[in-house]
């Protein structure tokens, strides 16, 4: 028993290294993820920064196609005004400024956060977004002697639409939204110069006024990025502090399991070890009280053997509901279910408890109803629990008083037992404590004839086991009312009688009842 005991209350025994190890690096990581979120609230956190760079070659990566595809737009459309090598030129600047954006972007994104400086990455995006800009910004060169106001609308819609897609692509870097905007502004300003003037004035300002647009968007869009990245760190740090917790509650479960089968086992060795001289203790008493191989000398030793014998009777009354209990805590009690009729259990409980209250004084009264059909249930456990109601009851209630047992139909089909004294009663707020492993209310403890306090913790548990409900109602002065409610689902109907006709048929009538 020694050995098995230390083993099992042993901590961390018999328990996977890598079941230890792992709460351990879950902290690491929760340190790291708070580590960071502190400093992502100041400037120049360098985990967001790199976060940013990343964000910027991804929308970079993806948009090369989309771009490369309105440069070749533009320049098929550009062969109305200008000649064709201008513009054959012009969009392989264009594609070779696409092609080294996507080509630094993609080195970014293979290169380790560790060895990654934000700074140098910074200024060669800076860098590609300015040839970029100033590629883009060419195409007015190519309609600066062209006086048809369709094309000035055309290189207008062009750097406009460039502009926007800039601002949007390269908004997580902001210095390089101002490179990628600058050459296009200047361009628009320069190239709806002579326009001032003339009527299309507003069309001129309007353009202008978009590039500040532009701007501004890229700066909220680079807000957003931030608040984005924040609000996704505090996630990854409340998963980890939600796996930590889970962590912890998984040790800690463990830790309660091998507590519990400890205690169990425990529990049997001792109940074995403990009823082992009890059975002796209980029968050379009973045997020395009732005086089978003759009279004590002293009368005195016959009192001295009944005290004996009925203290071993408690002591073994209180291993059983204690091995009772335990088992059903850690839901090894197994309900041996059977069709039970609840009107002879409970006027068997009657009639063995009946002398214990004509001793005292109470009165017993019942209202059973008749013709209750059979339940399935544990028979062993419903009479368990209709006897220690009843002790309570006589046992709580000051002589002269009664105790009215009820048995009958629920509303919902179910059955019902109720228990009710005319006792002291049970202050509210102590129900749950009278409900509780060896709970005793502050009545029980003036009373010379207490429990252990298991008596109703036993009765609810094996009330539940059978699916049932378990209430006390209680007035102080008033009395105490206990209810036990077995669901309808346990309640067996009984099957309709065949009718002696219908049998007569069968046996004369083979065919008809085939």
């Amino acid at each position: 028993m020694s050995e098995v005991s230390r083993h099992m209350i042993e901590p961390n025994s018999g328990v996977q290294p890598t079941l230890l190890a792992r709460p351990n690096g879950l902290l690491q990581r929760l340190r790291q993820l708070r580590a960071r979120l502190s400093l992502a609230k100041g400037a120049g956190n360098r985990s967001f920064d790199v976060e940013l760079l990343r964000l910027f070659a991804q929308s970079r990566m993806t948009s090369v196609p989309a771009l490369a595809f309105i440069a070749l737009s533009a320049a098929a459309l550009s062969f109305m005004w200008t000649p064709e090598i201008d513009v054959v030129v012009w969009l392989g600047i264009v594609w070779s400024c696409h092609l080294v954006s996507y080509r630094t972007a993609r080195n970014l994104m293979a290169q380790p956060e560790a060895s990654l400086s934000v700074q140098s990455w910074k200024r060669r995006f800076v860098a590609t977004e300015l040839c970029h800009g100033l590629a883009w910004a060419m195409l007015t060169v190519l309609f600066l002697n062209e006086p048809d106001a369709t094309a000035r609308v055309f290189v207008l819609f062009v750097l406009l639409l460039i502009s926007a897609l800039t601002s949007l692509i390269s908004a997580t870097v902001p210095l390089a939204v101002y490179a990628g905007l600058m050459p296009t502004t200047i361009a628009v300003v320069l190239y709806m110069h002579p326009v001032w003037r003339e009527q299309a004035w507003p069309v001129a300002l309007m353009a202008c006024g978009a590039q500040f647009f532009f701007l501004v968007l890229a700066q909220r869009l680079y807000a957003t990025s931030l608040s984005s990245l924040s609000f996704r760190l505090e996630k990854d740090m409340l998963i980890a502090e939600l796996e930590q917790a889970k962590a912890n509650s998984d040790e800690a479960r463990r830790r309660a399991e091998e507590a519990n089968l400890a205690k169990s086992s425990f529990l049997a060795t001792m109940s074995h070890e403990l009823r082992t001289p009890l059975n002796a203790i209980l029968g050379f008493s009973e045997v020395m009280s009732g005086e089978l191989f003759g009279k004590h000398a002293v009368a005195a030793y016959k009192d001295y053997a009944s005290d004996i014998h009925s203290s071993g009777q408690h002591l073994l009354m209180l291993i059983n509901e204690i091995l009772d209990l335990s088992r059903v805590e850690a839901g090894r009690y197994e309900l041996r279910e059977e069709p039970v009729a609840l009107v002879n259990v409970v006027e068997d409980c009657l009639h063995l408890l009946a002398l214990r209250a004509e001793q005292r004084g109470i009165q017993l009264t019942q209202s059973i109803e008749s013709s209750l059909p059979r339940l399935w249930g544990d028979e062993r456990a419903l009479r368990q629990i209709t006897l220690n109601l009843l002790t309570n009851a006589i046992k709580f209630t000051p002589q002269g008083g009664s105790v009215s047992l009820k048995c009958g139909w629920t509303q919902s089909g179910g059955q019902y037992i109720s228990i009710r004294d005319t006792g002291p009663g049970i202050p509210e707020h102590e129900i749950p404590i009278v409900l509780s492993s060896f709970g005793r209310g502050s009545l029980a403890q003036k009373n010379a004839e207490e429990g252990s306090g298991l008596g109703l913790p036993i009765v609810k548990g094996l009330v539940d086991l059978h699916g049932g409900s378990f209430h006390i109602q209680s007035e102080l002065r008033q009395g105490t009312e206990v209810t036990v409610i077995l669901p309808a689902e346990r309640v067996i109907e009984a099957m309709a009688q065949v009718k002696p006709a219908m049998r007569r048929d069968t046996r004369n009538s083979p065919r008809k009842a085939a």
